[in-house]
C-alpha cells in the first residue's frame, strides 16, 4: 500500500473515531471517491471557477435548506453529500478551544500557544507578525485533518485599544491605527496564504466592526452600548485596520459588533456593512455577525419589533452569517411575511460557500488535497515552540534600567528572591482566547533554570492576583528580599482583573499589590526588578520614580513559554528590544474621563485630555513607543526631501488665495511619494534588535493629530554595526488628513519629521 494511501486511510480513522458517520451526515463534501454520483454535480468540479460553482450548488437547494446554512452550525444535507459545518473557531493567538468548532483530546493534546497578541504587537516585527500566523494555520490544518477543527477562524481582533481600562485590549495591538493595520494583514496573510490561486490555507475574520471597545464598565455592556463617534474619528482611528484587513490582507471574513455605532446596530447599518465593507472595500468574503448580536438587537437593544425584523434588516444591510441561530429560526419567517426575499438569501449564502470553496471544502478527500499529509506530528514542534518563546522575547519591553542594572549575571549572583502572585502562574501567561498549549515554562521555572547556580527564595506574597488583605503574606517577602543579592518582583494582572466581560475600574495595581511592591523594596538587600504581566498598562508611577527599583519591565501575557523569555531577557541571553503599543497614564485619567467618551480629539473647553499618544494631551506614566535597550542605537537622516510641490490644475483657486489644505484626488496625487533615508548605529557593545520609528507632525488645522507613526522597522545590529533604512512616503496615503467631515485632506505648509530625537521639516505648498 503506498503512502499516499496510508494517509487517505489515518484521515478516514481519525474522522470517523470522533463523528457520528451516518447517511445523514458525509464525512466530507463531495466524496466522489465514496458516492461516484457527487461527480455529477457542478458544485463538486474543482475545474470550474468559484462562482460557478456555488450558483450551482445554491441552485439545488430548497429554501429550508439555504436558511441552514445562515447559521455557524450549518446542517448536512445528505441528498447532495454535505455534511454539517461549525463556522466558529478562534486563533487569535495560537489554535483557541474557544468556538463550537475546536476542541482537544489525547490524539492532540494541544497546541502552541503564543503570546497574547498585545506583547507580540511591542515587537514592531511585521515579519513576526506573519510567521506566527504561518505556524497557528499549519497547526489548524492539521488538526482539521483529524477532525479536532474547521477551517475558519474569527481572529484577529483589530479594535483599536482607546481606553486603558479595557478588558479585552490585551487581545489587540496597541492603540496606533498603522500598527493595528500592519498586525492585522500580516497575520491574517499567515493564516490564510495558501500554494494555490485563490485558495485559502484557513479563513481568518477581522473583528469587531466597529468603533467597539468597552465590555462592562460600571454597569455599562456592550450589548447595549451605543458609540457616539464623530465620522472624522470612525474614517481616521476605528476603521484602517479593517479597511488594510480587507484591502491589504485579503482576509476573508469580517465581523460586525454588537455594539451601536450612533444609533445603528452595527450589524444593521448597510452604510457600514454593504456600503462600506463590501462596496468600498470590495471584501472577498463573508460578514459575520458576532455572536448572538442579530437577537441582541431584538432582545437587548429593541431595534426591531419581531425576531422576523432582526433577519430581514441584517440580511439585508450585508449580513452573511449568524454566529448564532436566529437567522436560521426567523429568516424563513421573515420572507413569508414580505420582509426579505429568497434572493436576499441567496446573496448572503453565496458568499459563505464561496469561502468554503476557495478553502478546499467542497474538494472532497481532504488527505488528497494540499495541506493532507499534516497531521498532529505537525502540532507543538519544537520549533513552534521555539517561536512563541522568541515571539515572547522580542515583545517584552524594558522601561527602567538605572544605572544598567540589568542583564544581571549568573555567574556572579549568590542568591534570587522571586516575589508576587504572577510568580509562578501557568494559565495567566496565554491570557484569553487560548488552547491547551503544548506546556508552560512559568517565570519561577526559567529564573531557576537561568540562575542555577543561586539560592533562590519564592514567596507568592498573596494568595492570589487580587492581592486581598485576607491571605496578604507580607512578612514573608520581605525576609526573603532582606536576605537576596536580587529581589524580582512578578506582579500584574491575570483574566479575573481584565477579560471580555470584564473592564477595569481603575489603573492601579490590584489589591495590596503596591504595597507588596513597596514594602518588600525598602526592605531588599540588593537590587530590586519589578515585572509587569498583564494586558492593560498600571500607573506605576510610584515604581518609576524609586531609586530603590533599578529595573522595570512589561511582560503582556508571554504565552505559553513566557517564563523562559522573561529570564532569557534579565539574564541577558536576549537583549529587549519591545516598544509600548499603548500610553500608560496615570490614574488621575481614570479618575476624569469615562469610558463611554469615544472621543479621540481634545475639548479644552471643557478639559477633556483626548486619547492616545495621537492627541492625548495630559500627564503619561510611559508613552506609546517607549522601550529600553542593553545597547545604544543613533540616527543620521539622509537624502530627505524638503519641499514636496503638489500640482494643480491650471486655475486653481489655491493659485490665487491661501489655501490650508486640498481634497485628496487621484490627479492630485500622482507622484508625491518620497523616500526618507536613515543610518542607524548600534553603538553599543551588545548586538541587539531596534525598531525605527517614523513619526510626523502635520500643520494645525482640521484637529490633526499632535504626532502620528507614518512607518517603522525592526532591525537587527551587532555592535558598532550600522545599517541603512528607507522609509518609502505615499504623501497622499500616508501623510493626508480626515477632515471634520470625513473628508480626506492634504495639509499645505510645514510638516515635521521625527526620527529619535531628530526632526526634518518639510514644506508641502502648491
Amino acid at each position: 500500500m503506498s503512502r499516499y494511501d496510508l494517509r487517505s486511510l489515518f484521515f478516514l480513522f481519525c474522522l470517523l473515531s470522533i463523528r457520528t458517520v451516518s447517511a445523514q451526515n458525509p464525512v466530507f463534501a463531495c466524496d466522489v471517491d465514496g458516492n461516484p454520483s457527487l461527480a455529477n454535480f457542478a458544485f463538486c468540479n474543482r475545474s470550474l471557477d468559484v462562482y460557478s460553482r456555488v450558483k450551482d450548488l445554491v441552485g439545488r437547494l430548497t429554501l429550508q435548506e439555504k436558511v441552514g446554512f445562515l447559521g455557524d452550525n450549518a446542517g448536512a444535507v445528505p441528498r447532495l453529500g454535505i455534511p454539517s459545518y461549525r463556522w466558529w473557531g478562534e486563533a487569535l493567538h495560537g489554535v483557541s478551544s474557544v468556538g463550537h468548532a475546536t476542541h482537544f483530546s489525547p490524539l492532540v493534546p494541544g497546541a502552541t500557544s503564543f503570546p497574547q497578541v498585545i506583547l507580540t504587537a511591542a515587537s514592531f516585527n511585521t515579519t513576526l507578525f506573519k510567521a506566527i500566523g504561518k505556524v497557528v494555520s499549519t497547526e489548524a490544518r492539521a488538526m482539521y485533518n483529524v477532525g479536532h477543527t474547521g477551517l475558519t477562524f474569527w481572529s484577529p481582533n483589530v479594535n483599536i485599544f482607546r481606553d486603558p481600562r479595557w478588558g479585552r485590549g490585551q487581545e489587540t495591538s496597541g492603540e496606533d491605527p498603522l500598527l493595528t493595520s500592519k498586525y492585522a494583514s500580516s497575520y491574517v496573510k499567515g493564516l490564510q496564504e495558501s500554494d494555490e490561486p485563490d485558495k485559502l490555507k484557513v479563513g481568518a475574520c477581522c473583528k469587531h466592526y466597529t468603533a467597539y471597545d468597552l465590555d462592562n464598565w460600571k454597569g455599562i455592556n456592550r450589548l447595549t452600548f451605543n458609540a457616539i463617534v464623530t465620522k472624522q474619528d470612525l474614517i481616521d482611528t476605528f476603521n484602517p485596520p479593517f479597511k488594510s484587513c480587507v484591502i491589504d490582507g485579503n482576509v476573508a471574513s469580517v465581523m460586525c459588533s454588537f455594539n451601536q455605532v450612533n444609533g445603528k446596530p452595527t450589524c444593521a447599518d448597510s452604510d457600514l456593512l454593504a456600503g462600506t465593507i463590501r462596496g468600498d472595500w470590495k471584501l472577498n468574503g463573508y460578514i459575520v455577525s458576532d455572536c448572538d448580536s442579530v437577537q441582541v438587537l431584538y432582545n437587548n437593544q429593541h431595534y426591531v419589533k419581531t425576531p422576523e425584523d432582526a433577519a430581514a434588516i441584517t440580511i439585508k444591510s450585508g449580513l452573511d452569517l449568524d454566529c448564532g441561530q436566529y437567522l436560521t429560526k426567523y429568516s424563513e419567517a421573515a420572507i413569508q411575511a414580505g420582509k426579505l426575499t429568497e434572493a436576499d438569501v441567496d446573496r448572503a449564502i453565496t458568499n459563505n460557500f464561496a469561502t468554503q470553496i476557495r478553502l478546499g471544502f467542497f474538494d472532497g478527500n481532504p488527505s488528497k488535497l494540499p495541506y493532507g499529509g499534516l497531521g498532529p506530528s505537525d502540532v507543538c514542534t519544537e520549533d513552534n515552540q521555539e517561536l512563541a518563546r522568541e515571539a515572547a522575547r522580542q515583545g517584552i519591553v524594558l522601561l527602567k534600567n538605572s544605572n544598567d542594572a540589568l542583564p544581571l549575571n549568573p555567574s556572579t549572583l549568590g542568591s534570587l528572591a522571586v516575589i508576587g502572585p504572577n510568580m509562578n502562574v501557568t494559565n495567566t501567561m496565554i491570557g484569553n482566547y487560548a488552547g491547551t498549549p503544548c506546556k508552560y515554562i512559568t517565570p519561577l521555572q526559567g529564573l531557576i533554570q537561568a540562575a542555577s547556580n543561586s539560592k533562590v527564595f519564592a514567596v507568592p506574597g498573596c494568595l492570589d492576583i487580587k492581592c486581598s488583605t485576607n491571605g496578604f503574606q507580607l512578612n514573608p517577602a520581605k525576609q526573603a528580599a532582606a536576605q537576596a543579592d536580587v529581589t524580582i518582583l512578578i506582579v500584574g494582572a491575570d483574566q479575573s482583573i481584565e477579560r471580555e466581560g470584564l473592564d477595569r475600574a481603575d489603573l492601579n495595581l490590584p489589591g495590596n499589590q503596591t504595597v507588596l511592591v513597596q514594602e518588600v523594596t525598602k526592605v531588599a538587600k540588593g537590587l530590586v526588578i519589578l515585572v509587569i504581566m498583564s494586558g492593560g498598562p498600571f500607573d506605576i508611577l510610584f515604581a518609576k520614580n524609586d531609586d530603590k527599583i533599578s529595573g522595570i519591565l512589561w511582560v503582556g501575557y508571554p504565552g505559553e513559554a513566557g517564563g523562559g523569555a522573561i529570564a532569557d531577557v534579565l539574564f541577558g541571553k536576549f537583549n529587549p528590544s519591545g516598544r509600548l503599543p499603548v500610553t500608560w497614564y496615570p490614574q488621575s485619567f481614570s479618575d476624569k474621563i469615562p469610558m463611554t467618551d469615544m472621543r479621540m480629539r481634545p475639548d479644552s473647553s471643557s478639559g477633556y485630555p483626548g486619547r492616545t499618544y495621537r492627541f492625548y494631551s495630559g500627564d503619561v506614566v510611559y508613552s506609546f513607543g517607549d522601550g529600553l535597550s542593553y545597547t545604544n542605537f543613533d540616527y543620521k537622516l539622509k537624502n530627505t526631501p524638503k519641499l514636496v510641490a503638489v500640482p494643480l490644475e491650471e486655475g486653481h483657486e489655491c493659485y490665487e488665495k491661501t489655501c490650508n489644505s486640498l481634497a485628496v484626488t487621484d490627479s492630485l496625487c500622482q507622484n508625491l511619494a518620497f523616500d526618507v533615508h536613515l543610518r542607524v548605529k548600534n553603538g553599543g557593545a551588545m548586538a541587539g534588535g531596534h525598531t525605527v520609528f517614523l513619526f510626523y507632525t502635520p500643520p494645525e488645522i482640521h484637529n490633526a493629530p499632535k504626532k502620528h507613526l507614518l512607518g517603522f522597522e525592526k532591525v537587527k545590529l551587532e555592535p558598532k554595526a550600522v545599517r541603512n533604512v528607507r522609509f518609502r512616503v505615499d504623501f497622499c496615503k500616508d501623510m493626508s488628513l480626515v477632515d471634520e467631515m470625513g473628508n480626506k485632506k492634504v495639509a499645505l505648509g510645514s510638516h515635521v519629521l521625527h526620527v529619535g530625537d531628530l526632526k526634518h521639516f518639510l514644506t508641502v505648498g502648491v
